[in-house]
């Protein structure tokens, strides 16, 4: 579809206007979705210009804007690379974020993140080479956080989430090798784990969690040995692992001869009440990778993280980091000492906890009120997210189109499934949006919007 429509685009001048999606399903005999998902590359990739309600436009020219570049021997020359994960696409004026990983920015703590910054640059040696395995008391903190017999021996500082879990899967999993994952799982994983050249392969999970029989059976069955999991408050349905089967997936892992990879990004989005402590804080010979992240709490842009791992992994990420980039940069490292060591932080938990807990309601609310016929899997205890079931025969990649045009930006839960879907979802963040009013604005979008097709 994205070939057809640059050959559109050839015959046409810039300013000038595509055929609707609708003529364009019908000439090309595709999906609404494949019109949709084309029309995004394209305006990703500048070719195009998307104005809601007006159509969609060819847009200026590279020479028309003083470039001439031909890039086109690319395409030749990444055959059978394949990116594993689409660029965002920038959300149309107007439009409300239900989408997105991040709180908003006013749920975070900018001044206490200013403030830490200026002391941390003030700091003797602040732009020094920091320590490959990062700066002695962020890893006490991080430790600290993690619990049990964890020492800042055991941490290694990483610059955010995201670029670590790529370095675990490398450092573990032979290229073609198996990762046993639940389903649904966060795509990020997904991604990181195809570009290293590796095949996710779901273990389902229910209302407790992942399942610990069914994971046993897909360790014998695959031979794998990581495990990716997030055991609270998982990305996308909000679950936490119960308490029965928290000891249990770790000993499967075990019997296993395997990694258990423990995402614990939301250790920081509870919305109030206890938390189950880490599983790493139990692991007694090396079988649990702790990984963790400042980013979601604090900002996107404080892109500092830390794996706690124990043995020879660790050896080989230490080896890994010296391939990767050295060391994470010290000024941020400096600046997130200040920002744990301070009362600002407990404080804006605190406020970020309330916050989160009283959009997640509203949300929820809205949706009873306005979308009943859609079903909440759950009412989350933490995160930042609702998982929502739609009807059966709705398309969620078409209704998350649909709903991009009407000015609400939603996930379609099928990326977030290792394998086939078990049904239609959307992921919905609650935490996205710039405030309470806009949350109940959107839900009064998506219910307007005409009948999806099956």
């Amino acid at each position: 579809m994205v070939t057809a429509l640059w050959k559109l685009i050839a015959g046409l001048a810039p300013g000038d206007r595509l055929p609707s999606s609708r003529e364009l399903t019908v000439r090309h005999h595709v999906g609404p979705a494949t019109v949709s998902r084309a029309i995004a590359r394209l305006a990703a990739e500048g070719a195009v210009v998307t104005r809601p309600g007006s159509g969609t436009f060819v847009a200026a020219h590279p020479a028309d804007q003083g470039g001439g570049a031909d890039t086109s021997w690319q395409s030749v020359a990444l055959a059978g690379r394949d990116a594993s994960a689409e660029p965002p696409v920038p959300l149309p004026d107007g439009a409300v974020a239900l989408s997105g990983g991040y709180p908003h920015e006013s749920l975070q703590p900018t001044r206490a993140l200013a403030a830490a910054l200026a002391r941390a640059a003030r700091r003797p040696g602040a732009w020094r080479r920091a320590p490959t395995a990062g700066l002695a008391p962020l890893r006490a903190l991080f430790a600290r956080q993690a619990g049990g017999s964890v020492t800042a021996d055991d941490v290694l500082v990483t610059g955010g989430g995201q670029g670590a879990l790529s370095m675990l899967f490398r450092a573990i999993v032979a290229p073609g090798g198996p990762v046993l994952m639940e389903s649904p799982t966060y795509p990020g994983a997904l991604a990181a784990a195809r570009a290293a050249g590796l095949r996710p392969l779901p273990v389902p999970a229910d209302a407790d969690g992942i399942r610990p029989d069914l994971l046993a059976d897909a360790f014998a069955m695959t031979g794998a040995r990581l495990l990716y999991c997030q055991p609270t408050f998982h990305n996308p349905t909000g679950t936490v692992l119960a308490p029965g089967r928290r000891e249990q997936v770790v000993e499967v892992a075990r019997a296993a001869g395997a990694f258990l990879v423990e995402d614990d990004f939301a250790r920081h989005l509870g919305h109030g009440g206890p938390l189950p402590p880490p599983l790493v804080s139990g692991d007694r010979d090396g079988t649990v990778i702790h990984l963790t992240s400042l980013t979601k709490p604090a900002s996107p842009s404080l892109r500092i993280g830390a794996v706690i791992a124990r043995g020879p992994v660790m050896r080989r990420l230490w080896g890994m980091r010296f391939v990767d980039d050295f060391f994470t940069a010290r000024p941020l490292q400096e600046a997130a000492v200040e920002l744990l060591s301070t009362p600002a932080w407990e404080r804006h938990l605190r406020t970020l906890s309330a916050a989160l807990r009283e959009r997640c309601a509203l949300l929820a609310a809205c949706l009873a009120r306005d979308l009943p016929h859609w079903t909440l899997t759950r009412h989350p205890a933490g995160g930042l997210h609702l998982w929502v079931r739609l009807p059966d025969g709705v398309q969620d990649t078409t209704l998350a189109d649909a709903a991009r045009a009407h000015g609400v930006a939603v996930d379609a839960g099928a990326r977030y499934f290792p394998a086939e879907p078990s049904g239609p979802f959307l992921r919905l963040s609650f935490a996205a949006a710039p405030g309470p009013a806009d949350l109940a604005e959107a839900t009064r979008r998506l219910a307007a919007l005409p009948p999806s097709p099956s």
